[in-house]
């Protein structure tokens, strides 16, 4: 096929919802190719109109909305024409789609391998049932399911997350597509996932000869994998052109607010670059560009006309929808603030939080009556003998992969979830010793913001409601109109409108919900708050303005917070100490630029080098851990991360390590680090060497 005709074309494209309110232009006459063999991300905020084009292409837009005009062609054939059996036999065989979240697509009733044996007998019915087995056999093993002879006859909710994900992508396979859709395929998927999906995609498009249509809001995900980068805005494409060139020389605005508002390795920013405002809504558009109200370079030009998608290279493969593209100084408006600290100095006072030898076990849902009876219960291991200290004023950080227990810490720290074993001590108060009472006095200085702020929100109860209910629980208002009063103060800081008060969860976005949430928990004026996974969701602006308004919050009140998180570009930019967390345990804490700095754990290594850099043809060297992460029920004896660890020795096997102090207030449950062990620190310094070369060459050094 020659680069004259495309795999896929799709030509001014217009997909609407007819809604009580009126119309909604979700995509806005939008056209871009894709060749075969080709990586081409879609990257945009929440609400750009990104998946609605990728369902528009498979034709599953569904009531209220519909395709209004333009055409979709794939191959020179018009799928907006197609009927139900042409549709059929293109989805799947010829376009296949992986979704953002696997267990929507998953049947929780039917094994992994029923699921996909079904897709690939419908796709080809005259294949019996046992080679259709094993096809998905050889399936899961090519996309990295360990033993997948046996884990064929898994449920989807005995797989991980990772393992999820990647069934869906052998399913997305299964039948041979030459196009490939993933929607956000790493969207809250913790680090060194995320890095064996990305490196799985690119290992599929060569094995398969795919093209793969990429969407996504993490520019780091972009600048990894993908030829070709289209940017949307507001149902519109804005900039679009090869990958090097959008990020060494983009020409958008928008383009470079979202790279700017990227928390980088390293960063000296105090805060983040957040792109100004909200995107606005897509009912009654006015005219103009869509972006010029959050715009820092707008003028009274920009609200006239809409800009079309212009030449920016002579041979018209970058092309920027700004009609001052070459009056702007994009060098000047690329650079990101550096420099010396602006923030204040904080004072971290004496120690707020103690956990002394924290355990949390639970009995897991397929428990034998057998083993209950004899006496001899297995448990799921998920903290274990876990102890730390935080300071008042400071923020710790606690990292890991999905699974490792940070979220079951947190609650357990809360005694959201009753402690096995251990004391957590607050302000010098035993939280595990207090009856129901005294706890629910001490809950006004302890509060939680949870990861999926939509679940943890009554979605029944106006926002007055959802704000307003701890401080009539803990009498910090005696009527009505003090309550809306307080509420409208709170909204006030964390950036919503007093308009914001009588409206229902479901009419915000992700974002907007996230700031009630942390609304919610400042309420009744906490001194701890344990913020678990509050930015993973959310777009690179949003996410900048959270983390913006967090660290303006603790200054303001001098907030003590426990921030869980995967992303340690986030951790690093907001967290004072880190905890590194591995199956149970945290396996090493320290300053954030030493945890940064060799020497490091083997698995703080794993976590760093996973990072997606959003820096092309950067020396980005990773280190892939072996196999999955084992079971919480029987975790490995010695060193639990001996099983996955590149170093490993056979101490590591027998001997659990203890924790060894390499620089001041910086621990490491390490044997490498241990001279007792290892009886040659000449072999210490030769892996903290190691570690020197590996962090020197993922700082961003140019190939």
């Amino acid at each position: 096929m020659s680069e004259e005709e495309p795999l896929l074309e799709v030509t001014n494209l217009k997909t609407q919802f007819h809604t009580d309110r009126g119309v909604v232009k979700a995509v806005d006459g939008v056209s871009f190719t894709i060749q075969e063999g080709e990586t081409h991300g879609f990257v945009g905020e929440s609400g750009a109109g990104k998946s609605v084009t990728a369902r528009s292409i498979m034709r599953l837009i569904q009531h209220p909305g519909r395709i209004e005009s333009g055409e979709i062609r794939f191959r020179g054939k018009d799928i907006r024409s197609m009927s139900e059996p042409e549709l059929r036999s293109v989805r799947g065989d010829e376009i296949a789609m992986v979704f953002q979240d696997p267990m929507t697509a998953l049947n929780p009733a039917y094994t992994v391998g029923t699921q996909i044996i079904d897709v690939i007998k419908q796709h080809d019915p005259g294949i019996s049932r046992e080679d259709a087995r094993n096809r998905t056999i050889r399936l899961l093993g090519d996309v990295g399911i360990p033993d997948p002879a046996q884990r064929v006859d898994d449920y989807p909710h005995q797989f991980s997350g990772g393992m999820r994900q990647r069934a869906l992508i052998a399913m997305a396979i299964s039948c041979g597509p030459e196009l490939l859709i993933a929607d956000e395929p790493t969207t809250a998927l913790d680090v060194t996932i995320q890095a064996q999906i990305l490196e799985l995609l690119k290992d599929l498009q060569e094995q398969y000869d795919l093209a793969i249509h990429l969407i996504t809001h993490d520019m780091g995900v972009i600048a990894e994998v993908c030829d070709r980068v289209s940017v949307m805005y507001g149902g519109k494409i804005v900039e679009e052109g090869p990958m090097e060139e959008i990020f060494d020389a983009p020409k958008h605005p928008y383009t470079i607010g979202l790279m700017k508002a990227i928390p980088r390795m390293n960063d000296p920013r105090d805060r983040l670059d957040a792109i100004p405002g909200n995107m606005p809504g897509l009912i009654n558009t006015p005219s103009g560009c869509s972006f010029r109200d959050r715009c820092p370079h707008a003028k009274p030009e920009c609200a006239e006309d809409e800009p079309p998608l212009s030449a920016v290279s002579v041979d018209d493969v970058h092309r920027s929808a700004c009609v001052r593209m070459d009056e702007i100084d994009l060098d000047a408006a690329r650079e990101i603030s550096s420099g010396e600290s602006t923030r204040p100095v904080r004072d971290l006072g004496e120690t707020l939080v103690s956990i002394d030898s924290l355990q949390k076990y639970f009995e897991p849902e397929s428990q034998a009556w057998y083993e209950k009876w004899l006496g001899t219960p297995s448990y799921v291991h998920a903290v274990e003998d876990v102890s730390f200290s935080i300071r008042r004023g400071e923020t710790l950080g606690l990292v890991g992969e999905s699974g490792c227990g940070k979220t079951t810490l947190g609650r357990t720290v809360l005694r959201l979830y009753e402690p096995t074993s251990g004391r957590v001590l607050y302000a010098g108060s035993d939280l595990t010793e207090m009856q129901k009472r005294e706890l629910k006095s001490a809950r006004s200085d302890l509060q939680m913001i949870f990861q999926d702020p939509f679940s943890s929100l009554n979605p029944r109860k106006t926002v007055k409601n959802i704000i307003g209910r701890p401080l009539e629980v803990h009498g910090l208002v005696d009527n009505e109109d003090e309550k809306e009063a307080r509420v409208t103060e709170l909204l006030d800081e964390v950036g919503l409108k007093p308009s914001h008060l009588n409206r229902y969860p479901h009419e915000f976005s992700g974002g907007q919900k996230q700031r009630i949430g942390l609304a919610r928990a400042l309420a009744v004026e906490p001194d701890f708050i344990v913020a678990d996974e509050p930015v993973s969701a959310l777009d690179v602006s949003v996410q900048a303005k959270i983390l913006n308004k967090l660290m303006d919050l603790q200054d303001e009140y001098g907030l003590t917070f426990l921030f869980i998180a995967h992303d340690l570009n986030v951790v690093q930019h907001i967290a004072d100490r880190i905890a590194v967390m591995y199956l149970g345990e945290v396996v090493e804490i320290g300053p954030t630029d030493q945890i940064f700095e060799p020497p490091h754990h083997p698995y703080t290594e794993v976590l760093l080098s996973s990072i997606p850099q959003p820096e092309p043809g950067s020396i980005h060297e990773k280190i892939e851990p072996v196999g999955e992460l084992p079971s919480p029920i029987n975790p490995p004896s010695g060193c639990r991360f001996h099983t996955r660890c590149p170093y490993a020795m056979d101490a590591c096997k027998t001997q659990d390590p203890s924790h060894v102090p390499v620089a001041s207030d910086h621990e490491i449950h390490c044997h490498l680090f241990d001279e007792q062990v290892m009886g040659d620190e000449s072999h210490i310094a030769e892996v903290v060497d190691s570690q020197a070369d590996f962090s020197g060459k993922n700082a961003g050094e140019s190939k």
